[in-house]
């Protein structure tokens, strides 16, 4: 006995998708950075060393004195001979007024001829411990000030661009039911 069956088919439905994925690019551009060093300030003060030498009685051993001191030698010299003179004079009328105990004009005469030799040596000038000699110390202050640097700094923003992403279903297949009878 054949029994009427029932046959019953389907095809299941198939769903795609259609994916556009999104893109997003990101670009953060450099600071703009300005920095600037004003020079530091510096202030300098000196005081000048000052070394003092004293050369005049070197500049007198080797007769090169000032006028007014070679005028005062020369006065002191001039009254020196006067007196020596002087005195000569009256020691020579002393030994005149004692001619009658031997004395004669030719002694005198002999007095004045008869002089020793000079001597001839060798003698150095200019001594170097007469150098009269002073010094005033120097100073060198130093004043140095820095300057802060300017430093001026601009954050730029980032450059974002987005592009959405987008999904879109699509039928890949359509479903469908076959209904069949077989006998």
């Amino acid at each position: 006995m054949n029994i009427p069956q029932l046959q019953i088919q389907t095809t299941p439905a198939k769903l795609g998708l259609q994916i556009d994925k999104p893109v997003q690019e990101i670009e953060q551009p450099k600071a703009t950075l300005n920095i600037e060093q004003p020079a530091a300030v510096l202030e300098m003060s000196t005081t000048r060393p000052k070394l003092s030498l004293d050369t005049t009685e070197n500049r007198a051993d080797l007769d090169l004195k000032s006028t007014m001191r070679r005028s005062a030698e020369n006065a002191q010299y001039g009254m020196q001979k006067v007196q020596e003179g002087t005195a000569r004079r009256a020691q020579e009328g002393q030994q005149l007024m004692k001619i009658e105990n031997g004395a004669s004009v030719a002694d005198i005469v002999k007095q004045k001829t008869d002089r020793p030799q000079a001597d001839m040596n060798v003698r150095f000038v200019g001594d170097r411990t007469k150098i009269k000699m002073s010094f005033s110390q120097g100073s060198l202050d130093v004043n140095v000030r820095p300057q802060k640097p300017v430093v001026d700094a601009q954050v730029n923003r980032p450059i974002h661009n987005y592009t959405q992403g987008k999904v879109t279903g699509i039928m890949e297949q359509y479903n469908s039911i076959d209904i069949d009878w077989k006998i």
